[in-house]
Parts: structure tokens; C-alpha cells; sequence
């Protein structure tokens, strides 16, 4: 999954920074097969990389050995590269199936489908920490902390998604021959969680370049300097996370939002937001506004993602309750991503039975 996910958002990035990209994707049906067909060959570049990366460690490792007895060296290797390529790929077909033939995501349906599907690991884990010696008061208390904590974590991330600061806008009034248009109240809608995951995702593949050269180089001086200071359990890992997950909401709505851009839509259909002047002043108005606005997302999303790894490292310090809140490590991230496929799976139903019925989903 990983290197689709990788492909799509460099293609995202450089559909903005190159001007040749930005036409394909305006191009209609022609300009996305070309973009489509890019995607798969940076989707398997990246898998073939990832792929003979992930071999090495495993040989290192001693990983490999029992399950391909006849055959040695490079013929082993080239086997294990082969597979995880294989496996990209189905993985993008299945998406791209599903984008076709299907309702939502592709790849964020998969992505939701594993991570459910490691639920029962989780609660088993939860379960074992907490009565895997008998009953016991402190385990009832930790396992009722933890639903809570989960519970809290899904109100959050549903308010968070649906959260939104409207910018009034109003439209003056003109008339064409018999008729009069405009003199209507609109809002411009600026979404608390702009972002989504992607700078969970982006903060996490940087953190995570470190510990990740250093497990293709185990029982090394770089590996045991890494693993004790910039290990995914240390304090310094998880401030670092904490910045970079901040400064990639920012960067990820700079380039995905104009301002000037919507300034100049406003002022070309005649509206303006009221108190504020057309031109300069309405672009430093939406600008401070959006300023704001994804500060309180970022905020909220370093909460989501960052709460697991601080209630996992606080816990390593106490016997009596250390490895009760393991089943938190399943990850703010995890939790934003069934949340956010859940609600977007039900609103297209709802669209779809709209469309057909006239009536909603729900109704």
C-alpha cells in the first residue's frame, strides 16, 4: 500500500510545482490516463526500491532462510523482490478497481479494510494486559480508560471532519435586460482539518528515514546511536514528529489553497466579504483567516496522532500499568483514517441514493 500511497502524493506535488502536469490533470479523460499511467511506474519504482531494502534486512536478519531452502544468494533475494513488486501492483489494480467499479477511495477503502482488520489483535492485547492473570481492579480501570480514550479520540476526529470557519460573502446586484441577479449572502467554507492525514503521512516518512537506514544496518555504532536517541520510543522522536506534523499542515494547505486565487473568483462574480475591501485587503483577510484556521487544525491532528506515543512512553515508566495502553499504539493516524473512510463512505451513499431515490441513505 505504502508505495501507491507514496506515488499519488508526489504526483499531487508535482502536479503543482510542474506546469506540464497541471495541464494533464485539466485535459479531461486524455490528461488522466497519462497521469494514471505515471502513477504506476513511480508506484512500482518506489516498491522495487522499498522492496530490495526490506530483502536486505531480512537477510540480516536471519528472516529468510527457512522458507526458501533451494535457493541461495541472488536467486533468493530476486525471489523476495519479485513478490513485493507483485504485490504492489495488485494492490494498485485492486485500487483503481475500486475507483472504477466501486463507491469511495480505492486505496483508502484497503487501507481502512487493514487496519480493521487488526482490531481483534488489538483488543486481544488489551485483554491479555489486563485479566491475563486473573481479575484485577487495576486492569478493569486501564481497560475502561482505554474505550474511553478511543471513544473521546472518534468524537473528536468526526467533529474535526465535518468543523469548518465560514467567511461571509455578499453579492451586489446587477441587472441583465428584464432581470436582476445577484443580491444574495453566501459564505466562503474554510475547513478546520484541511489536510486530512497526509502531514501524519509526511511527518511520519521523514521520522522515519533514520530508524529506517539503520534497520538495514543492525548491530552497527549508527544503529545503537539511533535506536537509543532517535528510536520511535524516545522523547526526541516524538518532538521531532510533533514539529513536522505542524509544519506539513501548513505547507499542505499552502499549496493546495490560493488565496489569491479565491480573492480574485469573489471580486470577478461580483461579491466581497462585508467590512472588507476588494484586492489586496480581502487577500490578507482570508489569508490571516486561513492562518488561524489550519493552526487549530494542525493543533487538533498533533493531539489525535501524538496522544498514543505520549500515553505509551509515560506508561514505560510504570510496572504496575506498563503495557496496558500497548493497544493505543494502533495509532492516531489508523483512528483518523477508518474515521474518515467511514464518514466519506456514508456520504456517498447517501449521494447515490439521492440520486436514484431522491431520498437519502439515512432518511
Amino acid at each position: 500500500v505504502s508505495p501507491y500511497i507514496t506515488a499519488s502524493i508526489v504526483i499531487q506535488l508535482l502536479t503543482i510545482a510542474i506546469p506540464a502536469l497541471e495541464r494533464w490533470s485539466k485535459d479531461g479523460e486524455n490528461g488522466r490516463k497519462k497521469i494514471t499511467a505515471l502513477t504506476r511506474i513511480i508506484t512500482i519504482a518506489l516498491a522495487l526500491v522499498t522492496a530490495i531494502g526490506y530483502t536486505i534486512y531480512l537477510n540480516s536478519s536471519g528472516m529468510l532462510v527457512e522458507k526458501l531452502v533451494g535457493f541461495t544468494g541472488f536467486f533468493r533475494g530476486m525471489i523476495m523482490v519479485l513478490c513485493y513488486c507483485a504485490g504492489a501492483a495488485l494492490v494498485m489494480w485492486m485500487a483503481e478497481k475500486i475507483n472504477e467499479s466501486g463507491i469511495g477511495n480505492g486505496i483508502s477503502m484497503i487501507l481502512f479494510a487493514n487496519i480493521v482488520a487488526g482490531t481483534y489483535t488489538a483488543l486481544t492485547v488489551l485483554w491479555n494486559q489486563a485479566f491475563g492473570t486473573g481479575f484485577n481492579w487495576v486492569g478493569l480501570v486501564c481497560s475502561i480508560v482505554c474505550v474511553l480514550v478511543f471513544t473521546a479520540m472518534i468524537v473528536l476526529i468526526v467533529w474535526m471532519s465535518d468543523a469548518e470557519r465560514r467567511i461571509p460573502i455578499q453579492y451586489a446586484k446587477r441587472v441583465v435586460g428584464r432581470k436582476m441577479y445577484g443580491g444574495q449572502n453566501s459564505h466562503l467554507p474554510l475547513k478546520v482539518n484541511m489536510a486530512g492525514v497526509m502531514p501524519i503521512i509526511f511527518a511520519n516518512s521523514i521520522v522515519a528515514i533514520l530508524p529506517t537506514i539503520a534497520s538495514f544496518m543492525p548491530n552497527t555504532g549508527f544503529a545503537n546511536f539511533v535506536n537509543k536517541w532517535l528510536g520511535p520510543n524516545t522523547w526526541i522522536y516524538f518532538g521531532v514528529f510533533l514539529v513536522l506534523l505542524v509544519a506539513f499542515a501548513f505547507f499542505y494547505v499552502m499549496i493546495s489553497f490560493n488565496p489569491v486565487e479565491v480573492a480574485n473568483n469573489i471580486k470577478n462574480n461580483g461579491g466581497a466579504i462585508p467590512g472588507i475591501r476588494s484586492g489586496r485587503p480581502t487577500i490578507e483577510f482570508v489569508k490571516k483567516v486561513l492562518n488561524r484556521v489550519t493552526l487549530v487544525g494542525a493543533l487538533l491532528v498533533a493531539i489525535i496522532a501524538c496522544f498514543p506515543m505520549l500515553i505509551s512512553n509515560v506508561t514505560n515508566y510504570f510496572n504496575p500499568v506498563a503495557g496496558m495502553f500497548a493497544v493505543l499504539s494502533f495509532g492516531g493516524s489508523s483512528l483518523m483514517i477508518v474515521v474518515g473512510v467511514a464518514l466519506e463512505t456514508v456520504r456517498d451513499l447517501e449521494a447515490q441514493m439521492s440520486l436514484r431515490n431522491y431520498k437519502g441513505f439515512l432518511d
